[in-house]
This record gives C-alpha cells, structure tokens and sequence, in this order.
C-alpha cells in the first residue's frame, strides 16, 4: 500500500483518489499495484457497487512517473505494476466513475476511456504525447479512442499528440459533462450514487452489452504492451526520455 493511493468506502461506492499532488499525481509502480488491489477487492466485494477514480485539485494525473520509465529504458527491469492495472481495469465488473480536474495525461487521459461515466472541469487538458517520447498509446486506447471518439479524432489524441480541452472532451463523446471545480466532486458521488441503487446483477449486464468486448480489448492491451515495452527500450525512447527529465531538472 502507499499513502499516494487512498482508498475508501462511502456507502455502496469505493473511491479510489491519487494523492500525490507535489508530483501532479505521476503514478509509480506501487500507486499501480494499489489501484489494481482496490479494483479487485472492491469487484470481489457484494457491498461495494461502484469505483470512483479521482485525483487532487488541479491534477487528475500527470501520467506515468517518467523516472521508472527511463530505469527501464537504460536497462533496468520493472513494469508489470503498470500492466497489471490496465488488465484489472479492463477486467472491472462494476461500473467506474471518474472526475478529473486539471492535468490529465496519458494514463490520466486512457483511463477515463475504461469509464462509465467521467465529469471534468472546465480547465481540465486531456493529452496523450505517448508518440512525442518514443512511446505507443496503451491501456487498450489504440482499440477505444477510435471507437469513441472516431478514428481521426482518435489519431489526432493519440498520434499528435494534441490536447482536448474538457469541452471538446465532451463533444467528442471522451466524457459525460464539464461540471466547476468546486462541484466536481459532489456531481462525480451523486452519480455513483444513483448507479449503486440500481438493480446490480441487471445493471450488470447492461453495462457488459454495451462494452466493447473484453476479450479484444485485453488482446489489445497485450499487443500494445509489448510494443511499448519494446519502444522504451529504443533509442529514440531513450533520448526523448532523457530530454525531458533533462529539461524537467533544469526548470
């Protein structure tokens, strides 16, 4: 466990809040491994109905801790936290919520498209430079964004690299509604709310008709993952990685 992840219960409702605002909410391998525990035990338990993701004021996520990449990158080992989530979130049977405020990058913007329903602030950027580092779209994205948002759009995300304010966010289908900071909160658990008095095993099944299949989107996510892993081992991975954490130490 680690205290950048925290997990609660409110109710029928199991709220899982990155908290790490001194680095935006950039995850590491052991916040990974304590959002995959939390799905798999809230899924396991009959009294919680529904996940909520959410993150800090100002930073949903600034995506994957650019450190551990570079570990690997030169070398290192390590990774299968990061993977091991994406599976657990693809695999979730209970609905997922989130409400994202601000940042919200790779990670920060893919998870959002394995959710039910996701509010957002007006100042909220979703942004995915997994190309701009050497990298490919993950969590199952390359399958998803084409489907939700169109394949050009979805390339435009995923291939530039370019940012989607909340209100295109909205109009493209990546989310529900733009809600005001101050109300986010309280809009992303009076949706949790009404889902978790829903008949769950009819609810359920809705859900799974409406998905995209799973068997795919986790074929996905292993195609994907060997590519990015294989890219991070990559020259051009390795000096666009380097670049930025050069750039990053010296602002």
């Amino acid at each position: 466990m680690t205290d950048h992840i925290l997990v609660e219960r409110q109710g029928a409702i199991q709220i899982i809040r990155m908290n790490r605002p001194d680095k935006k909410n950039a995850l590491t391998r052991a916040m990974y491994a304590t959002m995959s525990e939390a799905l798999a035990e809230g899924d396991a338990d009959p009294a919680v109905r529904v996940h909520v993701f959410l993150g800090v004021p100002g930073a949903f996520s600034a995506g994957n801790d650019l450190a551990d990449f570079l570990v690997i990158a030169t070398g290192g080992e390590g990774g299968n936290e990061v993977w091991d989530f994406l599976v657990a979130l693809a695999k979730t049977e209970k609905p997922i919520v989130s409400g994202v405020d601000g940042i919200a990058v790779g990670i920060g913007t893919t998870l959002n498209l394995h959710c039910d329903l996701t509010f957002a602030t007006p100042r909220t950027v979703f942004r995915t430079p997994f190309v701009d580092l050497g990298l490919v779209p993950e969590a199952g994205s390359s399958l998803l964004a084409p489907l939700i948002l169109g394949r050009q759009a979805a390339f435009a995300l995923l291939g530039l690299g370019e940012g989607l304010s909340a209100e295109r966010a909205k109009a493209a289908g990546l989310i529900y509604e733009v809600v005001e900071e101050s109300a986010l909160e309280t809009a992303v658990l009076a949706a949790a709310g009404a889902i978790a008095a829903k008949p769950p095993e009819a609810l359920k099944i809705a859900r799974d008709l409406m998905r995209a299949p799973r068997d795919e989107l986790l074929a996905r996510i292993k195609v994907e993952s060997e590519h990015f892993f294989e890219r991070l081992k990559s020259d051009e991975a390795r000096a666009a990685l380097t670049a930025f954490m050069t750039r990053k130490k010296a602002s």
